[in-house]
């Protein structure tokens, strides 16, 4: 059980635009109290144009130890840390943040962590698979990553933004290991399909691949948490693929969160 905050009550929020899917506040607030740690994560929603100005007074706010940050905003964040971990800075993006000794902000990016996490929660490692991943954006790069260094044989990405998509797969190369190339929403050969897009978070919203090329071997994973259940992942369902939904995702990496949120990661 959560204790009613009071004054001393350490601070974190949830960022994002929309914020109302996001899950995190109940779990990583039960999580502080499970640790004895008095502080609460609640969401606060913040658009493009107000987050420079949210960032400001969020620094400025003296009982604010940590933010969690979600779409759209993981690119921005990255710029106002001080310091980050070294995927952070390999992707030029973070989801976590936390308060430094100088008042400052340190970051990291675990959504990829959090991806494969709940890939191998299925029995599923991804060494050895041909991967496809639809979207690189802030958490798409993070997922991109930790395929590469989870083994993938091949990893195209596919993403509508075509500049965002090139220097994702520029930097990728650039490690030496997976070979990585443009994709296409076309799934078929791959044994590893994931959607990094808000595609399936409204009704109506397009499929973000082909799913009737899905072969029923394949893994299907998605990081949309509202509906828990997206519109791919229940096509991949019904053609018999093992699936991993964004709450699946979340539930991974949550631990990793709180870790990092109070400083326990032996990072910066």
């Amino acid at each position: 059980m959560i204790p009613a905050p009071s004054g001393a009550t350490r601070l974190y929020v949830i960022v994002g635009d929309p914020i109302a899917q996001v899950r995190s506040p109940a779990g990583v607030s039960s999580a502080f109290a499970a640790c004895g740690h008095d502080g609460i994560l609640v969401p606060v929603q913040v658009s493009v144009a107000d987050l420079p100005d949210f960032l400001s007074l969020a620094t400025r706010l003296q009982n604010l130890d940590g933010i969690v940050v979600t779409i759209p905003h993981k690119f921005a964040c990255y710029q106002a840390c001080a310091s980050a971990t070294e995927r952070a800075h390999f992707l030029r993006t973070v989801n976590l943040m936390r308060r430094r000794a100088d008042g400052s902000w340190h970051g990291d990016m675990v959504d990829g962590l959090g991806f494969v996490g709940a890939a191998r929660a299925q029995g599923i490692d991804p060494k050895g698979m041909r991967a496809l991943l639809v979207g690189a954006g802030g958490a798409g790069s993070a997922m991109a990553l930790a395929l590469v260094e989870a083994g993938v044989s091949d990893l195209a990405i596919h993403d509508s933004a075509t500049v965002r998509r090139d220097a994702l797969i520029g930097r990728l190369n650039g490690l030496g290991k997976t070979p990585v190339r443009v994709g296409t929403v076309d799934p078929t050969g791959f044994d590893f399909v994931a959607n990094a897009t808000p595609a399936g978070m409204t009704d109506g919203d397009p499929l973000p691949v082909d799913v009737m090329r899905l072969a029923p071997s394949a893994y299907c994973g998605c990081v949309i948490t509202k509906p828990e259940v997206s519109s791919f992942i229940a096509a991949a369902r019904k053609l018999g693929c093992v699936t991993g939904t964004g709450t699946d995702m979340y539930e991974q990496h949550q631990s990793i969160m709180v870790d990092f949120l109070l400083g326990r990661d032996g990072g910066g």
